[in-house]
């Protein structure tokens, strides 16, 4: 885990937020203003503002019951907000469904791994090339010369997708048969197939050894670069996420307590109340 993570300069923008300077000049991929969501008369998420540069790497933490999953599921829209604005690319999201969501560039994993455990692990991957199948119905039921094509190139896309993780010697095994990290990252790897231009990891280092979750952290930056995407992840590993997040957003109770860069995180009070509790005086 001591490996170092070359980090840009993070520079404000006029949404009072930061993003890596390389970003500058390109629109963010994803703007949050004034998001939430309430359950009854509780306010699960309230007033949560982000901004996200095209290929930034995000953090959001915070302690246990803060809202951070809460927010992933209204950028996915399982939940539909209450009240304020998500922008993806410039465009609202408003009233449109997870399946939309999805095509339009949002992708996730989830924090209790969600894969087709009797299936393949190429055929999980083809399950998340789906949205960008061309061949029609009648192509698929009888098999006609379109549908065998556009099955060898997803074939060969799977394959080169699990290559990204050295998986794909493990194509023709069952899902639920993989070891944990495997299924992790089969989990991310099927993310990525379905194109995305912002990819949300919910604890992806949850039940890795050390030694997973280094390859982890040079694979999620490896994914940022070989594909030119965002990545927004949820962890509780701090020394993952001060490695490699560029911008950290911190939640408590549903609000934004802090936001900035690793250093700025470590050192902010208020964040080190909410996960150490406040000094008793005297």
């Amino acid at each position: 885990m001591s490996k170092k993570f070359e980090k840009p300069n993070m520079v404000p923008v006029p949404s009072h937020s930061i993003i890596p300077d390389r970003d500058i000049g390109k629109s963010p991929i994803l703007e949050c203003s004034h998001l939430g969501i309430d359950f009854g008369g509780l306010r699960a998420v309230d007033d949560f503002n982000l901004t996200i540069g095209r290929t930034e790497i995000a953090g959001l933490i915070g302690p246990n019951g803060a809202g951070k999953t809460t927010v992933f599921n209204l950028l996915t829209k399982v939940y539909q907000p209450t009240r304020g604005t998500i922008l993806l690319d410039g465009i609202d999201t408003a009233g449109k469904s997870t399946i939309q969501i999805n095509r339009m560039g949002i992708a996730r994993t989830f924090q209790n791994i969600r894969l087709f455990s009797n299936l393949t692990v190429e055929d999980n991957v083809k399950i998340g090339l789906h949205n960008q199948e061309t061949y029609s119905m009648l192509s698929g039921i009888f098999r006609l010369p379109k549908y065998w094509k556009k099955e060898r190139v997803a074939h060969e896309r799977a394959l080169e997708l699990l290559s990204i993780f050295d998986m794909q010697h493990m194509a023709d095994m069952k899902a639920g048969s993989l070891p944990y990290g495997a299924q992790r990252r089969l989990e991310i790897v099927r993310a990525l197939a379905t194109n995305p231009s912002l990819l949300l990891l919910d604890e992806p280092a949850a039940g890795m050894n050390p030694s997973e979750t280094a390859e982890l952290m040079e694979n999620i930056v490896k994914i940022r670069d070989m594909f030119q995407i965002a990545v927004l992840l949820i962890e509780h590993d701090m020394s993952l996420v001060m490695s490699i997040c560029e911008g950290i957003c911190v939640l408590n109770f549903g609000q934004v307590i802090a936001k900035g860069t690793a250093e700025e995180i470590q050192a902010n009070p208020a964040v080190i109340e909410a996960y150490l509790g406040k000094k008793k005086e005297g």
